[in-house]
């Protein structure tokens, strides 16, 4: 299933295909493992994303689509910590810098709830009862020790995702310090002698260290939101929206955040001249690359581009592309990319992973996954795409997913599985079998 013409505006100026452009390594730079995000909605639970785990290896380009209210948006809020996740465990750079303990709260509620509902029965029993007292006695003593059991559990796993948050950050500002030292030591041995050189020297790396100290590791995970309009503050100018960023990160010296605004808005193609507008004196295309310039000045590792093209025109969607393929060159970064355009997906994207209610349904390579489509859902996601061509879409059809008729999950349940090298699918034993089949036959 082709895709060219729909992003023939697009263009790479090293080559045909971006995904290229930068060569992802095996190193894995973001781990999400398990993430659940649940929100309370009166006596019940919405399941915005259930049990849903993934890798972004360094350098590249991680794609996730899939319908409107899927959990896309919330799986990467919750991955940046705009959300404190319900469970499961988020590691960056080998580090954990996010856990869920809504789940270990949860349970400690649960286990006292049980615990008293069972102490008034056993209570009633007794008063029903009176010769049962030492049975019950026995049976309430044990039930204490149960619940205490399992509330002094939780309380550890709380303590220690805490911990690991704290740790992740401690490293990192310890790396950052003995980077500092070691570029300015060759500094302080060239100046040794000159009195007036060491003290600027001094109050130079002073400053930056004071800046690495406050510096956090999820600082370098940095979004881009989706609507230019609503992400950018009204009542600030381009200036003060692009170093908010480096103000609360420490620095102070008003020539050196003049200095970086001016260069990143270069280089995401604005002027210097507009570091003193406000948004509202931009178009949709300008706002976003100003929500762009806000995250890259940051000078992150990763970025989650939560549908950063989907309210622009498709000449400037064209443009936001190229600048996030340029940058993601210029700068080394890895790209988490959410969207809706498959067709963008596919050609920006070195992997993709599907969503469908809160679940990821099939994760493999941009180009396995639209040569072998193979879970239900994704045939139908590609069945929708339009291309600009009056004959093929005569004879385009519509394929529609209806989970309660594709799957019979009664007796086996499903599990995210990997039907092929690098190609996960969520499936049981009958369907991983039955995919494995399609994938020999397509070979």
């Amino acid at each position: 299933m082709s895709n060219e013409q729909n992003v023939q505006s697009v263009n790479c100026p090293q080559c045909d295909n971006p995904a290229q452009a930068v060569q992802a390594n095996d190193e894995v730079l973001l781990k999400v493992e398990h993430l659940c995000q649940y929100f309370r909605m009166g006596n019940r639970e919405l399941k915005a994303v259930d049990d849903v785990s993934f890798e972004v290896k360094k350098g590249e380009v991680f794609g996730l689509v899939g319908e409107s209210g899927c959990g896309k948006t919330t799986t990467g809020r919750s991955i940046i910590k705009l959300y404190d996740i319900t469970s499961g465990n988020v590691y960056f750079n080998g580090e954990r810098v996010g856990a869920g303990t809504r789940s270990y709260r949860d349970a400690i509620k649960n286990a006292r709830r049980a615990a008293a509902q069972k102490t008034r029965e056993l209570k009633a029993e007794l008063k029903a009862d009176p010769s049962r007292e030492a049975e019950i006695a026995a049976e309430l003593a044990a039930l204490q020790e149960s619940t205490a059991a399992i509330v002094a559990e939780n309380k550890k796993l709380i303590r220690e995702a805490k911990c690991s948050e704290r740790t992740a950050n401690k490293n990192y500002t310890e790396k950052l310090v003995q980077e500092l030292e070691a570029e300015y030591a060759p500094k302080f041995a060239e100046a040794e002698g000159n009195e007036e050189e060491t003290k600027k020297l001094q109050k130079e790396f002073a400053a930056k260290r004071r800046e690495a100290k406050r510096n956090r590791l999820m600082t370098q995970i940095q979004m881009i939101f989706q609507d230019p309009i609503a992400s950018l503050d009204p009542r600030m100018t381009v200036r003060d929206i692009i170093a908010e960023g480096l103000i609360i990160n420490g620095i102070r010296d008003k020539k050196r955040i003049d200095e970086k605004v001016y260069e990143i808005l270069e280089t995401v193609g604005l002027v210097r001249e507009h570091a003193d507008r406000y948004p509202h004196e931009f178009s949709g295309g300008q706002r976003q690359r100003i929500g762009i310039a806000r995250a890259v000045v940051m000078q992150p590792e990763m970025i989650i581009a939560d549908e950063p093209i989907s309210a622009l025109d498709v000449s400037i969607q064209a443009q936001v592309i190229n600048l996030l393929n340029d940058l993601r060159e210029r700068l080394g970064l890895t790209i988490l990319f959410i969207a809706h355009d498959l067709s963008v997906v596919k050609y920006f994207s070195d992997r993709i992973g599907v969503m469908y209610f809160g679940k990821m349904v099939e994760l493999a390579s941009s180009d396995d996954l639209f040569k072998n489509p193979l879970h239900p859902y994704t045939r139908s996601l590609l069945s929708a795409i339009p291309l600009p061509d009056p004959h093929y879409e005569k004879q385009r059809t519509r394929v529609t997913y209806n989970p309660i008729a594709e799957h019979d999950y009664s007796k086996d349940l499903p599990t995210m599985r990997e039907v092929a090298p690098g190609h996960f699918v969520y499936c049981n034993d009958a369907e991983e079998a039955k995919y494995k089949q399609i994938l020999k036959q397509a070979n």
